[in-house]
């Protein structure tokens, strides 16, 4: 059988591997050019790995039987199209990669916060002595797991809007719905067809299998009664089966008993979003029998993501924050909701239709100062000049040191850009990497 992989990236020349491995004939397509991806070349050749770069050319998909497509290649790509007319089968990386796999799988997916969570999650079964690993979009392609770890192990996949959009079979023991906003509209169109694509996480699932919602998000308060599994909530106020808040207080409500698990001041990480992202994992840890009192003690340990509210440094009585991950506005209110101090912030990049009216009650009371940066510079600029005081600059090394010259002692610089940052980096890490770089060498 001939596959045809499009995109050469971590998914998909793991995707392509794996299916060497089992047998396909394949052949890989990238619309980079060679230049850009001597690496992924280099794989390719030594695994006798047929492929293309510079264009996605009709002869790609000659004899092909399936179609594997990389996250974030857009349904109007004219490859896709192409496939789509020659009526041959498309699916993500995940759904290839799932049908080869016997794990235990956790799938949690939302608009934020699903790195967290997924870390976190994570990081609760290790720490209580069951072995997990984190996969999917948050860095290692499922396709790298599958023949490389125990069948006991439990896989809990970060799963984005992208990569569920072209499922067919997966089908998570555990599905976590974080939250739903607007985001990804590029290549959604819709927020129809985003919401659709994030509720595809459970829609194979059947009565055996647990669905873990947000009772505090009007829009996943709909996804319930679509659920062919059972339903387990999470909220800041009390809920029939789940998890909630209340005075303080992390409850468990699964049985006829409530229980305590632990204190909301106690959890290690800061802000309002990772009260729910812990509780959020605390229901995927009981369905696997893990006690309350792991859940605590890996609660008060567990120290969060790189990139998402990340201490850098402290100069001058000034804490800088890397939150370089806050990719759309929604990201932002959590990160500004999480500071009591006076906060400086850095913002922009590159636009989704943000709408940053969202924002004008927290930035009313929570900011000093807004730096604006990158294409929407002008729009961040122009919305909110007439509420703080804002300035624009032309790089982030700029903004830093603008950030620098107007903080105080006491006060909170938070690189939060609300926004994606392809207009100046590579991705979001690469963004976080050089603003952490920027704060060492002030530091120094």
């Amino acid at each position: 059988m001939k596959i045809t992989i499009i995109g050469a990236g971590k998914s998909g020349i793991a995707a392509a591997l794996l299916a060497k491995r089992k047998g396909y004939e394949v052949f890989l397509t990238e619309k980079k050019q060679s230049d850009d991806c001597q690496e992924a070349i280099e794989i390719l050749q030594k695994q006798n790995i047929d492929y293309e770069f510079g264009n996605h050319t009709p002869e790609s998909l000659r004899n092909s039987e399936l179609v594997v497509t990389s996250p974030g290649v857009p349904p109007d790509n004219d490859i896709i199209k192409l496939a789509e007319q020659k009526q041959i089968k498309i699916i993500s990386e995940l759904e290839f990669a799932y049908n080869f796999l016997e794990n235990p799988i956790i799938a949690i997916t939302g608009t934020n916060g699903k790195t967290t969570t997924t870390t976190l999650t994570t990081f609760i079964f290790n720490h209580s002595g069951r072995k997990a690993i984190s996969a999917g979009n948050i860095g290692t392609p499922l396709s790298d797991l599958v023949d490389n770890i125990n069948r006991e192990t439990i896989v809990v996949v970060e799963a984005s809007s992208f990569q569920l959009d072209r499922i067919e079979k997966f089908k998570p023991d555990v599905a976590i719905i974080l939250n739903i906003s607007p985001d990804h509209l590029y290549y959604h169109k819709t927020m129809e067809n985003y919401v659709s694509a994030k509720w595809k996480i459970f829609c194979n699932q059947n009565e055996k299998d647990l669905l873990i919602l947000n009772a505090d998000d009007n829009e996943l308060i709909k996804a319930a009664g679509q659920s062919r599994g059972k339903v387990a909530w999470f909220s800041m106020n009390p809920v029939e089966y789940g998890i909630f808040g209340n005075q303080g207080k992390m409850i468990a409500r699964l049985t006829d008993n409530e229980e305590v698990i632990m204190l909301f001041d106690d959890i290690r990480i800061p802000g309002i979003h990772n009260a729910y992202n812990s509780m959020a994992a605390a229901l995927a840890a009981r369905a696997f029998e893990i006690r309350n009192e792991n859940i605590r003690d890996s609660l008060m340990a567990f120290q969060g993501v790189e990139h998402r509210l990340e201490y850098v440094a402290t100069i001058d009585g000034v804490d800088y924050i890397n939150d370089s991950k806050a990719t759309n506005v929604n990201a932002t209110w959590y990160a500004l909701s999480s500071y009591n101090e006076p906060i400086i912030w850095i913002a922009g990049g590159r636009g989704d239709s943000n709408d940053y009216s969202q924002l004008d009650t927290i930035v009313s009371q929570k900011v000093k100062c807004i730096i604006a940066i990158g294409e929407e510079a002008d729009n961040i600029f122009n919305h909110f000049s007439a509420m703080k005081r804002c300035f624009k600059e032309p790089t982030l090394l700029y903004a830093v040191l603008k950030a620098k010259e107007v903080a105080d002692k006491g006060d909170v610089v938070l690189f939060t850009p609300a926004c994606k940052s392809f207009d100046m980096f590579l991705n979001y890490e690469h963004r976080g990497e050089v603003f952490k770089e920027i704060i060492k060498e002030l530091e120094s």
